[in-house]
């Protein structure tokens, strides 16, 4: 496997502008395919690893949680 494409895709997404609100959509797009129901064992995998990802990115993304909790800490 080749980390250079993934390292390229980070820095593409470093350097572009973020959406406002963009953490938020995501999140609640990973809660909602990590309460979905139903289908083949292989499709609820699918669903929870997909669902964890997303959640794992809105929380520790650039402007994710993590982000905002840093900078309310910062100020005073």
């Amino acid at each position: 496997m080749d980390t250079n494409w993934f390292e390229r895709l980070r820095q593409l997404d470093e350097q572009r502008p973020s959406v406002p609100g963009e953490h938020w959509v995501t999140l609640l797009a990973g809660i909602w395919l990590l309460t979905r129901g139903g289908g083949s064992g292989l499709a609820r995998a699918a669903r929870l690893a997909a669902g964890a990802a997303l959640v794992w990115r809105a929380a520790s993304g650039r402007d994710g949680l993590a982000g905002v909790l840093r900078e309310a800490r910062r100020e005073p």
